[in-house]
């Protein structure tokens, strides 16, 4: 019998002589085909006492990073993956306090110390930012594996030098360190590690039984942890046990260094078996992706693959984009989402797995349905608006919503697809093409043709976009949005009411509409549910047509008659002249 990965894990926390308990620990023991192609995780996080939300930093950090690492593709390197996750995870931290109530006192928002493991294989690999720590028991000895990032000013002073959420962007250390059976790793806060030697950890380790459960080692962690408080811990005091019971046999591929790399599909075509489908007809061909509706063979599911395209397949970048479409895809579970299917048996070519979709996309549904009643538009936009809550909640932007990339399904489910261009807050290998635009040019925001800086707001304006299309077969600036190239020329845009159009609708829906894309993107809505409501809700503060100044309603019509005024004065008094 093939020998498989097997860990025993012990675990304990307590808040100790505190109130509150802001360390948080976790730890993932997949099933097949995860164990094989991720391995296994366990993190460790502690919040600083300065602030009242560290405890929410830590609970987010390492469940983040739990849920997210498994989500990465199989073609990323451990290091690779866990640098995307713990970046994304750091920028979330450091936008909820700078958008909270102590955004200029660093101290108390939402920042933790990390320390993370994933043992792959033969390999252990330590990722680490703070001051909590990783050892390892071998029969090589007793070793820290992390270094602590806090500077000591004195007895009674000291502070971190690195932690998630303090920055913008964060540097993790890393290294990695062959692994046996029967060694032992120990994750803990400063707790335990101030106030319990590295002779007494080492110590308490090497009384173990190699056959440890359990039980046992949740009994030595609880151990350890009142030692620490007798010896005078002031702090939460949290550890984690790993000991390593049994290791897989190392490959052929890992011996050849090639575990991490995905060989490129070959020519797919209708009725071939490919990696354990059977690909039944093209749903989308383009010269970057080809996308197949396929059949699962174990389980009879129909889904749909995704493969790059022949002429990019030594694209490194484009590669990447598509193995990171595929991560962003797992990483949201919203009904209104395309959703990516988890792996089910070890994936041997490049390629992503996404829910088949049976339904037409947003356009075939306006070419249907060119007078739609405003109630049916609301339908559509309030799902598309839930879909993008979800991306916005991660710190991620869409940057490519269009009625093209807009699903409707049989039931009349409608689900945002095609994550290619979608920004990830604190992954900045992103990257857009030559003119900078990374959507589609009509719905497209304003900020992306003056170099603005890009925010959630961008999607909210194509969603307004979208929304106007669906209302009137037209655009709210014409065509002239992305001509225009500088804050001036943006400036001399004039909305065009969609009641010009003839298309009849309360004066507030109408202004919902104006504000929703607006060119400057501070009078936008700030947030996607704030558009919602105004579209099913009068909102107070819009005056109806007939009330509102003509420059406002309509800055062209207005200039263009104020020019006319002109032009007929200066001909009365020529004419009066003579």
């Amino acid at each position: 019998m093939m020998k498989t990965l097997s860990v025993t894990l012990g675990q304990y926390s307590d808040a100790g002589v505190k109130a509150i308990n802001q360390d948080f620990y976790g730890a993932c023991i997949p099933k097949e085909p995860l164990l094989n192609s991720k391995g296994i995780a366990v993190a460790i996080a502690d919040g600083i006492s300065s602030s009242d939300v560290s405890q929410i930093a830590s609970q987010v950090s390492v469940s983040s990073f739990l849920d997210d690492y498994y989500c990465t593709s199989d073609a990323w390197s451990v290091k690779n993956s866990v640098h995307k996750v713990l970046s994304a995870t750091n920028s979330w931290l450091f936008s909820q306090t700078r958008n909270g109530p102590h955004r200029f006192n660093k101290e108390k928002g939402y920042i933790c110390t990390f320390s993370g493991l994933v043992i792959k294989s033969h390999t252990a690999h330590i990722f680490h930012c703070g001051d909590t720590r990783i050892y390892h028991f071998s029969a090589s000895g007793f070793e820290c594996l992390t270094q602590d990032h806090r500077r000591i000013l004195s007895d009674e002073t000291s502070y971190l030098t690195r932690a998630l959420g303090i920055h913008n962007a964060v540097d993790i250390d890393y290294v990695n360190t062959a692994v046996e059976e029967g060694d032992y790793f120990l994750l803990c806060s400063d707790g335990i590690h101030e106030f319990v030697s590295d002779q007494r950890l080492s110590q308490h380790l090497q009384g173990l039984d190699s056959n440890s459960d359990n039980d046992t080692l949740d009994a030595l962690a609880e151990n350890i942890a009142h030692e620490a408080l007798h010896a005078g811990s002031l702090d939460n005091i949290s550890l984690q046990i790993v000991s390593i019971a049994q290791l897989p046999e190392i490959s052929v591929s890992e011996i050849s260094q090639a575990i991490n790399q995905l060989a490129l599909p070959p020519k797919i075509e209708p009725r071939m078996d490919f990696d354990g489908y059977k690909i039944i007809r093209s749903i989308y061909i383009s010269s970057r992706s080809h996308v197949y509706l396929a059949k699962d063979k174990m389980s009879g599911e129909h889904v749909a693959l995704k493969f790059p395209s022949a002429e990019l397949k030594n694209d490194t970048d484009y590669l990447e984009s598509l193995l990171r479409e595929d991560w962003i895809a797992k990483r949201i579970d919203n009904p209104n989402v395309l959703k990516a299917k988890p792996p089910v048996r070890k994936q041997n070519f490049l390629y992503t797995v996404s829910e088949y979709i049976e339904g037409q996309n947003l356009m075939q549904w306006m070419i249907d349905n060119p007078k739609p009643s405003l109630e049916q538009v609301r339908h559509i936009v309030d799902q598309i608006a839930k879909g993008l809550q979800a991306f916005h909640r991660r710190e991620m932007i869409h940057q490519d919503l269009r009625p093209q990339n807009i699903m409707i399904d049989a039931v009349g489910t409608v689900k945002i697809i095609d994550f290619g261009s979608t920004k990830v807050a604190g992954i900045s290998d992103i990257h857009p093409n030559n003119e900078g635009i990374v959507g589609t040019l009509q719905y497209s925001s304003p900020e992306y043709f003056v170099n603005d800086a890009i925010t959630l707001r961008v999607d909210i304006f194509s969603l307004g976009v979208v929304a106007y299309q669906m209302l009137s077969g037209q655009f709210p600036y014409g065509i002239k949005v992305s001509k225009a190239r500088s804050r001036l020329e943006q400036k001399k845009l004039s909305y065009i009411p969609i009641s010009e159009y003839g298309v009849d609708l309360p004066y507030w829906v109408e202004e919902t509409l104006r504000k929703a894309v607006c060119v400057n993107p501070l009078k936008r809505y700030h947030e996607v549910s704030e558009f919602i409501f105004d579209l099913r809700t009068p909102n107070k503060s819009f005056k109806p047509q007939d009330r509102q100044p003509l420059i406002e309603r309509n800055p062209l019509a207005f200039w263009r008659g104020l020019s006319l005024m002109l032009f007929l004065v200066i001909i009365l008094q020529a004419v009066l002249a003579q």
